[in-house]
C-alpha cells in the first residue's frame, strides 16, 4: 500500500516536470496558459484543496523568470498603473473565493475569454488603444477576478496588447504585474491558512519547471512574426475559456 502510494506520488511529480516545462513554454510564447495546462496535474498529485494555493506560489516563481527574461523591454508605467489596484484587489478576490459559487465564475470567464477574440481583432482593426488609467481601471478588475480564480491571464492578456504592448515588452510587463498581483493572492492564502511549509516547498519546485520551459520559450519568442503572435493569442484564448466551460459542467 505504501509503495504503490510512493509510486503513484513519483509519477505524479514526473509529469509535474513534463507538463510544467511545456506549461513554461506555451506561458513563455502567448504569456499564459501555464495555470490551465497544470492545474489538472496537481490535482492528480496533491488533491484538490492544495492545488490552487500551490499553483499561486509556482506562479510567481514562473513569472519572475519571465521579467527577468524582458528585463530591459518593461513598460514600469503600465506595470504599476495595472498592479497598484490590481494587488489588493487580488487579496481580497481570494477572501471572497471562500463564499461564491466557483460554477457561476468558471461559466462567466468561459464565455468572455472567447468573446475576447472578435473584441480584441475590433478593437485591433479600430486602432483603438486602452489609455493608462483604463488600463488601471483593467488591473483593478482582474486582479479581483485574479484572486477568485486560479488564473485570468486571458484576460491581463488582452488589457495589456490593447494598451499597445506585443513580444518581449507584452511579456515582461504582463509577468511583472503578475508577480505583485500573486504575492498579494499568495498572502492572503497565507492568512486564511491556506499555504503550509509543504505547501511552499511544493509550490516552489513546480515553479522551478515553468522557469525551464520559459527559458526554453524566449527561443521561439524572438522568431516570431507578429501575424504568428496574435494567431497563437487566440488560440490561448479560446482554449482557455473552452477549459473554463469544461471546468464549470464537470
Amino acid at each position: 500500500m505504501l509503495a504503490g502510494s510512493f509510486a503513484g506520488h513519483a509519477w505524479g511529480m514526473m509529469l509535474i516536470a513534463v507538463v510544467g516545462t511545456a506549461a513554461g513554454v506555451v506561458s513563455g510564447v502567448v504569456g499564459t496558459g501555464s495555470s490551465m495546462m497544470l492545474l489538472p496535474v496537481l490535482v492528480y498529485t496533491y488533491g484538490p484543496k492544495q492545488a490552487v494555493p500551490i499553483m499561486a506560489v509556482a506562479a510567481i516563481v514562473g513569472n519572475i523568470s519571465k521579467v527577468l527574461a524582458w528585463w530591459r523591454e518593461i513598460d514600469w508605467r503600465a506595470v504599476f498603473a495595472y498592479s497598484l489596484p490590481g494587488a489588493p484587489a487580488a487579496a481580497l478576490g481570494a477572501r471572497t473565493l471562500w463564499s461564491l459559487p466557483a460554477t457561476v465564475v468558471d461559466v462567466a470567464l468561459g464565455l468572455f475569454f472567447i468573446a475576447m477574440v472578435p473584441a480584441r481583432h475590433y478593437l485591433q482593426h479600430n486602432q483603438r488603444r486602452l489609455a493608462l488609467w483604463q488600463l488601471a481601471a483593467a488591473g483593478a478588475v482582474i486582479g479581483f477576478l485574479t484572486g477568485i480564480v486560479l488564473s485570468t491571464g486571458p484576460l491581463s492578456v488582452p488589457a495589456f496588447v490593447a494598451y499597445g504592448l506585443s513580444g518581449g515588452a507584452f511579456l515582461g510587463s504582463e509577468s511583472a504585474s503578475s508577480v505583485l498581483i500573486y504575492v498579494a493572492k499568495v498572502l492572503m492564502f497565507s492568512n486564511l491558512g491556506a499555504l503550509p511549509p509543504e505547501a511552499w516547498a511544493n509550490g516552489l519546485i513546480v515553479g522551478m519547471t515553468l522557469t525551464l520551459g520559459t527559458v526554453l520559450g524566449k527561443r521561439f519568442v524572438l522568431g516570431l512574426t507578429p501575424a504568428v503572435f496574435q494567431r497563437l493569442l487566440d488560440t490561448m484564448l479560446v482554449v482557455s475559456g473552452g477549459v473554463m466551460l469544461s471546468a464549470a459542467w464537470r
